[in-house]
Formats: structure tokens, sequence, C-alpha cells
């Protein structure tokens, strides 16, 4: 990775001095910008990756497109309530991971069918309907029959209608990128299985996802290849250059870059960095034994992730007012998580027995899942 470590040699210092470069500009391309592929498919470490390269790169002198893809995976904005954006029961079952990234914006869907592109640049260079032309131009020029067009809202629509590019950004002091999602060949069925709520009653102010009917090229260009689209948005954002592949696991070449992608894996910054929110609803609750019905209140108060208030309003003919409120009690201080939840339900669910028992583990099992 010698090269890579040559092609990203202006980087900013711990201390925040320039080192000096290894190479002469014009041996990476005359001060022009940089198109690097990463080989992960990791969605933890392209996300550290992007954000290794905004933080020790010098966006001054040049700018970086870095083109990605990942596996099955859901990436939250970073602004936004992951119980009101996928179906969280869905994901696991699936195996599918939930990331959060650093910028704004919407929920997206990942799997290799859809290509990432992020756009590096000076804060000062900042230019997303800039970085949109390379992309509609990019794809007229290798299909001219395709009707492509970048929106107001940083979107890219196919004929006028169907959504095959969405945009989120993030400026810093001095630097900013731009990344975008562009769909090939995604499977549109499994986007539109894991994008909805997995817990009702939500009341936030965390920015919500747009919904918005959506393509794939492939459907509209069945001979366009990957290497070919590739090529194209390469030589697009500089003329006669190819993408340089790159590792994000190699840390002599991205320092650091690691220990990022596990903060980014965590739960304190999945789930914790959830903007305040309430839960309002109702619980519909069965005895196994008699059949009989009932409905109970659920509330609760989260921030952070942790629970600051909890109130279960149950009938005291359905279950004694003690052990509603033991089970409220329980939830107060610990992680809106239902793995959490059920660990401390069963200790509380151990100490009754018989129809009671039966009862509360249905109240139980209907709090957790509401936690998704």
């Amino acid at each position: 990775m010698s090269h890579i470590r040559r092609t990203l040699s202006l980087c900013r210092s711990r201390s925040g001095v320039l080192q000096p470069a290894r190479t002469s500009s014009a041996s990476i391309g005359g001060g022009g910008g940089l198109v690097l592929q990463s080989r992960s498919t990791d969605v933890f470490q392209n996300l550290a990756l992007e954000d290794w390269i905004d933080a020790n790169v010098d966006l001054e002198r040049r700018g970086v497109l870095l083109l990605w893809r990942n596996r099955p995976s859901v990436v939250i904005g970073r602004h936004q309530n992951p119980w009101t954006e996928c179906n969280l029961p869905a994901m696991r079952s699936a195996g599918v991971p939930l990331a959060r990234r650093r910028s704004g914006g919407g929920t997206v869907f990942h799997d290799l069918g859809n290509l990432n592109l992020t756009f590096f640049s000076s804060k000062k260079g900042y230019d997303r309907q800039r970085n949109l032309r390379i992309i509609t131009e990019a794809l007229t020029r290798i299909r001219p029959e395709l009707d492509v067009r970048a929106t107001e809202r940083f979107d890219i629509l196919l004929n006028g209608h169907f959504k095959i590019s969405g945009s989120a950004s993030r400026l810093s002091r001095k630097s900013s990128y731009h990344h975008c999602t562009l769909l090939h060949s995604a499977d549109r069925s499994a986007l539109a299985a894991l994008l909805r709520p997995s817990c009702p009653g939500i009341h936030s102010n965390a920015t919500p996802s747009v919904l918005s009917p959506v393509a794939n090229l492939l459907d509209h260009a069945p001979t366009l290849q990957w290497e070919e689209l590739l090529e194209a948005l390469a030589h697009q954002y500089k003329a006669g250059s190819a993408s340089t592949p790159i590792d994000p696991t190699d840390e002599s070449a991205f320092p650091g870059v690691t220990a990022a992608a596990a903060e980014l894996r965590g739960w304190d910054w999945t789930f914790g960095r959830t903007p305040k929110f309430s839960v309002r609803t109702l619980l519909e609750l069965v005895d196994e034994r008699s059949a009989a019905r009932c409905s109970a209140r659920l509330q609760v108060e989260v921030k952070g992730g942790v629970v600051l208030t909890c109130e279960l309003d149950v009938p005291p003919h359905w279950l004694p007012r003690r052990l509603s409120g033991e089970l409220s009690g329980v939830l107060v201080g610990g992680r809106f998580c239902p793995h959490r939840a059920a660990a401390v339900f069963s200790e509380v669910t151990r100490s009754e027995s018989g129809d009671l028992r039966g009862r509360l583990r249905n109240l139980c099992d209907a709090v957790v899942s509401v936690m998704g």
C-alpha cells in the first residue's frame, strides 16, 4: 500500500501542521482530483474511511472522489431515529447491520447493487450540484437514452419520476464531503421491507426520511455493467484517470481507522445518539389460558437511548398495580433496548407463578416488541 501512502501524503499531522508531500503534484494528477475505490464492503470500515479522508487529507490542495459499495446494510443520518426509520427485528433476522453516519439526511439501504460516491473538497469548493452533474453527465455520455436529472433536493431522478440517487453532506471548518447513492441493481424488495418503522407511537423532532419511488439503472439500461459505470464516473471526475484501489483496514496507510470503525459499530453511537423522543402506544394483551383480552397503555421518555421515565397503565383486574409499577421501574435508567428489557423482565417474572406469571410475561413481551 506504499502507493496509497504516497497518494495521500499531503496529510495533517496530529498538531494540525501539514506534512511535506513525498511526491510532486504532477505525479498524482497535477493538483487535480484523485479517484479512489475501496476494496472493503463493510459499511463501518467505509464510513470510517470517509471520516479519515476528511480529517487527514489536505483538501485545499486537491479534491478526492471515493467509490465504495457495502454488503446489505441500513444507514441512517446523524440526526435520525432508528426506531422510526427501519424495521429492526427484520434486520436482525436477516443479519443486516445498522449504521449511523456523521452526515445528515435520510435513511438508505445499501447492498452490492448500490454504488456510493463521496466527493471530498475544501469547504470553499463545496458544490453539490457540480458533483451531481458529474454523475448525470457520465450516465448521459455512456447511455444517451437515459433521462437523468438532478433536483433542487440534490436527488437524481430517472425519467422525471424515479429516484436513483439521494444525497447527504457534512461541512467541517475547512473541509467538506458530499456523498450520494447510485442505484444500479439494488434489491428493491429488501429496501421496501427494511425501511419501515419498527416502533409505533413515537413522537420526536428527529429528521424524518422522505419516501420516494425508486428504480435501478439496470432496469432501464440492461447492458450497463459495473466496470463501465465506474470507468465513466472516474473519467468524468478527472479526464483520463482510473480509480486507485485502497484497503480501509490497512492501519499503516490509514492510522486510527480501525478504532474509528469500532466506534461506529457501537451501541452508544448508533442508538445512543438518537435525539430525545417519547413513545405513547397501546399494548394488546391476551391471556394464553383463558383467551381473555385487555388493553394497556405504555408511555416512555427516552434521551440518549436511555429510558428517563416509564409508565405502564394496566387495568388492575388484569394485573396488580404493584407488578405494573415494578416493570416500569426496572426500565428507568437503562437502555431502550429489547435485549436489556428482556433481561430485567426475566428477573421480575421469575418471582411469580400461575396465571399471574403468564399475564406478566405477556405484558413483558408486548413492551419488548415495542422496542424493536
